[in-house]
Parts: structure tokens; sequence; C-alpha cells
């Protein structure tokens, strides 16, 4: 493959390690992740506990995000600034495993927040680097299929490991899945990442210093982009927590549970990471965007009528659709919106700070409900937002996507 400004190739090695990285990440970037909800119900945590812990350490990563934006586009060291968050998440989330006390579990999902905020912008910073504009679309694409892939596996792992040998069988896992992420991190080649290339400058740029959050108010459709993905995690982000929470409950095993919940999305998602660039390409970004933001009405509708074990199904599988497609089409637009100014990074990571408040404040909100009305109520007040998320995209879609709906990737298979 020829990089776009380079003379050489990017090397096949890098490019496979990139995939391996993806994979390894999947488990690695959020220490105990879908798993902490299922795992402190069952230790006596509340619904609204666990909200509340999640919407604090959401809101304090929040506020470093935009720095980390900036630090990922002026840093020539992208690998370091993956590689560190790794090893930090991975201590704080065996310490909440081991000591599961209400201040290691405080300070280990702050601390899990704050350094993970990095790794979102220094990816994708990494990824831009190593490939260039014209093949980015495709590259997130395989990202998220190989990072989805890593998910079901460790989602897999985690089934037949407990089932065998119990719960202490998570350290393992994880330990492992580190030194995977830190070896496929090494195997990059940093000669092969263009700096200026992953900050998004085209040659005739000026080297100029990110503006932090002020870029969302200069750049048109960046700013409805963030707000629009603020209601979509508002509404969406709970829900996997809390139905995760409900039958962990129920059915007293909160990591088998939970990595049933969770695999039905991650298989979807990876059918839609592949499927993406394809239609990327045919379709342009605003009707994949509208199917996106509309399944979580659907989910939530669905969410808050159905009964039984049996409805996780359907719920997540539309999880996997509106969250898989989001995740791709959100460094697609930003990519195209800020092209050539040398503000991807801090310009994906102001967008990722106001997806982040949504996801955050929607923790507590969500913990709220249930303890005042009940899972279902909770959902179907998630779904009557991402109605009103689905009308201001459509208001506005021209600011989003706007006349680059005819770019599109090229289709290529996942490897």
């Amino acid at each position: 493959m020829t990089h776009p400004g380079r003379s050489g190739p990017v090397s096949d090695r890098s490019l496979f390690a990139l995939a391996l990285l993806n994979f390894f990440l999947a488990d690695a970037r959020d220490g105990l992740g879908p798993f902490l909800d299922g795992f402190l119900a069952t230790r006596g945590w509340s619904p609204m506990s666990l909200g509340l812990i999640a919407t604090v350490g959401g809101l304090i990563g929040l506020v470093v995000t935009p720095a980390f934006g900036a630090v990922a586009d002026a840093s020539g060291r992208k690998r370091a600034l993956i590689a560190a968050p790794v090893l930090l998440v991975t201590a704080a989330a065996l310490a909440t495993l081991v000591w599961p006390t209400p201040t290691i579990v405080w300070i280990g999902q702050i601390g899990t927040a704050v350094v993970a905020a990095v790794i979102g912008p220094a990816l994708m910073g990494l990824t831009l680097g190593l490939v260039g504009q014209r093949l980015f679309a495709r590259q997130v694409s395989r990202n998220e299929f190989w990072n989805h892939a890593g998910n079901v596996a460790s989602l897999v792992a985690v089934f037949v490991l407990v089932s065998l040998f119990g719960e202490p069988a998570i350290i393992g896992l994880m330990l492992f899945t580190a030194v995977g992420a830190i070896a496929a991190i090494a195997a990059i080649d940093p000669s092969r990442i263009d700096n200026r290339a992953a900050r998004g400058l085209d040659d005739s740029a000026a080297d100029q210093v990110p503006s932090g959050l002020r870029v969302l108010f200069t750049t048109p459709g960046l700013l409805v982009l963030g707000l629009l993905l603020l209601m979509f995690h508002f509404g969406n982000a709970p829900m996997s927590r809390l139905v995760a929470q409900q039958y962990s409950i129920e059915l007293g095993t909160p990591f088998r549970t939970t990595a049933i919940i969770t695999g039905v999305s991650q298989l979807t998602m990876i059918a839609v990471a592949a499927a993406t660039p394809t239609l990327i390409r045919r379709f342009g970004l605003t009707p994949l965007f509208l199917v996106a933001l509309c399944a979580l009405p659907v989910r939530g509708v669905l969410a808050g009528t159905a009964h039984g074990f049996w409805s996780v199904y359907p719920i997540q599988a539309l999880d996997g659709i509106g969250a898989g497609l989001i995740g791709i089409l959100t460094p697609v637009a930003v990519e195209r919106l800020l092209a050539g100014t040398g503000r991807f990074n801090v310009g994906l990571a102001a967008v990722m700070t106001l997806q982040g408040v949504g996801a955050s404040l929607s923790n507590v909100v969500a913990g709220t409900l249930v303890t005042w009305r009940g899972y279902q109520f909770s959902h179907l007040v998630s779904a009557a937002i991402a109605v009103v998320a689905v009308g201001i995209f459509w208001a506005s879609r021209r600011q989003v996507v706007g006349a680059t709906e005819a770019r599109g990737p090229e289709p290529a298979a996942l490897v």
C-alpha cells in the first residue's frame, strides 16, 4: 500500500501490527469494561451508585480529553501515547477485581477514565499517519472490524475461563491482552508514521497549533455532529449496562451473562464494520447516519416493553448497528470536515468530549430513573431522546456531511 505523501509503501508488518493492536485493545483499553457493572451489582452495588461512579469518572476524563487531542496532534510519539494508558488501565482493573472496596473502585474508575481518554485520539492519529487521508475511512472500518473481533474473542474467553476456573481466571486474561497490545505497538514501524498527515495537515497548510474546544465553534458542522453524538450516547450508553445489571442479578452469573449480552452487539458490529466501507462508497454518509440514529429509538422501545432473556438478542443487535455505525462514521466525518487544517486529533477529541458528556451524564440519570420507575422506564426515556436526535440530524445533515458525500473509500478485504 502506497502512503500518500511518501515514496515508499506502508509495510505489511505495520498494518498487521495495527490490526493486532485493535484486536487486543478491545480488552486492554477499558479494563473490566462491560463486566464492571455486573461484577459490582452482584456484590451489592446499586444502579444509582454504579451510575454515579461512571458519571464522575467520565466527566473527569472529559476535562482532559481536548488537551489529550492537542497532545496527540503535536506528539511524534503516538505509540507511547497508547502503550502507557494500556499499562495503567490494566493495573487499575486488576486492583478493582482483587480489592473491590469503594476506595479502590472509585480511584480505579476515575484513573481509567483519565488515562484512557488519550487512546482514542492517539489511535486515530496513528491510523491517519500510517495510511493517509485517501484510505482513512477504509482503515477506520478495518480498525473497528478487528476491535470488535477482539471483543468477541475476549467475551468467549471470559465465558469459557470463568466456567472452568472461576472469576480469578479474568486476571490472567487481562495480563495476556495487555502484553499483546504492547507487543503490537512495538511492531509498528515508527518511521512509517507521517506525523503531519496524522494531524490532518496537507502539504500547503501552515503547521499551526490546535485550538482545543474552540475548533468546535470555528468549523461548520462539527458542533452539530458533537451535539448529535451527545444525544445519541446519552440514550444509548446506559442501556447495555442496565440490561447487564438486570440479568446479572436475576441469573446470578455476572461474567457469563455480560459475555452473552455484550457478545451479541459485538458480533453485529463485526458485520457492520465489514460492510461499511462499501456502504459509504455507494450511499454516502447521510443514509448511514440515519440508520445509526434510528436504531436507538427502536432499541429503547423494545428494551422498555419486552420481557425475558430472549429480548437481549434483538436489543443488542440494534446496539451493534447503531453504535457500530457511529463508531466508524464519526472519525470519517471529522476528518472530512477538518481536512488540511492540522486539527484532526484535537477536533476528534472535541467531538468525543461532547459524546462523553452525554454518555457520562446518562449513567447517573439512568440510575436515578431505574431507582424511581424501573429499568423499562429508563429505556423508554432513552428512546424518546433518540427521536429528537434523528430530527436534528435530518434538519442539519448538510452541515455535517455537506459536499463531501460523494467521497468514499475504496472497498477492500479486511485483512
